[in-house]
């Protein structure tokens, strides 16, 4: 499996990019996936019709979207870019709008980039390293962050933590936090419970929020009780008999309906204080 810093080279980097509207800031992403040689025009367009047949789900925290489609044969090899606008823009999700970030993958199969969706979602999470992408001058720089590596400026950037409180525009510890709570009691080890996590293609989204959950649940020492499965919405439907819950966004559980068992709704996937707290409201801890 390949790391971020493999999937994302500096060349695939763009800030302060100016966008009219969310197909023009996915067509920014788009542009340096085919400049760097991962992807056709064709799979812009497929990122684009993602968007519009199942909603902006792609806006997976405040101010990021995570630009992502199906495997195709537009994906000539997997890779990510990574574009930060200068003035943000409406993807039309209710709680995560405007977008500032967007990320975008372009995946061949559904394995190789799952190291770079765990690091990701550490990175994203963690408010140090957040800041310091946000801050960072030139893609240079900004990659240097990204492979944990300290800044010109000194060693106050963060590395990837291990792990991480949700970054809010407070700060991390401005209030106490759910994920700061007492871990629970370890469950019954009479069985193997399953929790899915669910996206529009099960190679974005979904792989970005069990990274998420893990944390939490690593924390608790509860994985060995628990497997977590990214899946698409139409695998999800089918499996969702053998699952405890769905963890998914509010456009995403929409598609699903009824399935049997409960959705649970995560806003910002990359909170582990969020995840924390619908794990213990699945659980009744």
């Amino acid at each position: 499996m390949e790391d971020l810093k493999d999937l994302l080279p500096v060349a695939a980097v763009r800030l302060d990019v100016r966008a009219a509207d969310w197909r023009g800031a996915i067509a920014a992403a788009g542009r340096l996936m085919v400049e760097t040689g991962a992807t056709t025009d064709e799979y812009t367009r497929e990122m684009v019709a993602n968007v519009e047949e199942n909603g902006p789900y792609i806006v997976i925290a405040p101010g990021v979207a995570f630009a992502h489609a199906r495997p195709s044969p537009a994906v000539l090899s997997t890779g990510m870019s990574w574009v930060r606008l200068a003035e943000p823009v409406e993807f039309g999700h209710e709680s995560n709008d405007p977008v500032t970030l967007v990320v975008a993958l372009a995946a061949q199969d559904s394995s190789a980039h799952t190291s770079a969706m765990a690091s990701l979602a550490r990175l994203l999470g963690d408010p140090g390293t957040a800041a310091a992408l946000a801050a960072a001058p030139t893609p240079e720089e900004l990659h240097a962050v990204l492979a944990g590596e300290p800044s010109e400026d000194g060693p106050e950037e963060s590395a990837p933590a291990t792990t991480s409180e949700p970054a809010t525009a407070s700060g991390p510890s401005a209030t106490p936090e759910p994920a700061t709570a007492a871990e629970p009691a370890e469950p019954r080890a009479d069985s193997l419970h399953k929790i899915l996590t669910v996206c529009g293609n099960g190679v974005g989204t979904s792989l970005f929020l069990k990274n998420t959950l893990e944390q939490v649940l690593d924390r608790w020492g509860w994985s060995r009780f628990i497997t977590v499965e990214a899946t698409d919405t139409i695998s999800a439907k089918g499996k969702a008999s053998e699952a405890v819950a769905l963890l998914t966004s509010r456009e995403i559980a929409r598609t699903l309906g009824d399935v049997g068992r409960p959705v649970k709704v995560i806003q910002d996937f990359t909170s582990t204080a969020e995840v924390d707290a619908v794990l213990r409201d699945t659980y009744d801890v």
